[in-house]
């Protein structure tokens, strides 16, 4: 995800809070093989280390054989034993250089800035490969706060650094920020649908209008 931007922004999956293991692999192979993904974040807030390693290796398996990276959030030294390939720090730049020296060159650091300009360019300083902004409209989580149409506007004039809009997207906030966005962070938006992928071939297609 490092690599200069595309010139169509490519969807960047993220997973459930919480699901069944016995279940999700499948789920999210059917996924994967609807619609291109070029990266997914493995997330499982409050998860011990036994139930995110397990998750780890079965969803390293199904995104590997597709040629999908898989980060996982904030377990930079888990990420590490897994082989996985990177890490998304929540946190901005706070630990990103702590996590770029364990991991080293090779391996994707990303970087949630919420809506802050000043983080995302603190992150970049730090060595991020990639930083996240949203949510971009109002998600009734969180303070309410919104990451406008104009940051994702000004980062892309003038900053390189690739960048993710996530958090309460549609197909129509899709389409308003792609011209900006390199990568669109999906996954509450599809996972709540009784067919996930069908509900992300028509986020894509956004994309490809």
């Amino acid at each position: 995800m490092a690599d200069t931007a595309p010139e169509q922004p490519q969807i960047y999956l993220l997973s459930p809070p919480a699901f069944e293991l016995s279940r999700f692999p499948d789920l999210l192979a059917r996924v994967l093989d609807a619609v291109p993904v070029a990266c997914m974040r493995l997330t499982l807030p409050g998860a011990d280390a036994d139930t995110v390693s397990r998750a780890g290796d079965a969803l390293r398996e199904v995104c590997h054989a597709r040629d999908v990276a898989l980060v996982l959030s904030d377990h930079v030294l888990l990420a590490q034993t897994l082989g996985l390939d990177g890490v998304h720090l929540s946190d901005g730049a706070r630990s990103l250089r702590a996590a770029r020296k364990t991991l080293g060159a090779d391996v994707i650091v990303g970087s949630y800035c919420g809506q802050s300009r000043h983080d995302g360019l603190t992150a970049g300083e730090a060595g991020a490969d990639y930083v996240a902004f949203g949510p971009v409209a109002e998600s009734g989580l969180g303070d309410g706060a919104v990451a406008p149409s104009g940051l994702f506007e000004w980062w892309s004039e003038v900053i390189e650094l690739p960048v993710v809009a996530e958090g309460a997207l549609n197909a129509e906030r899709i389409a308003a920020l792609a011209p900006y966005a390199d990568f669109f962070g999906i996954g509450p938006e599809i996972w709540s649908d009784p067919d996930p992928a069908a509900c992300l071939s028509a986020l894509h297609a956004a994309l490809t209008a």
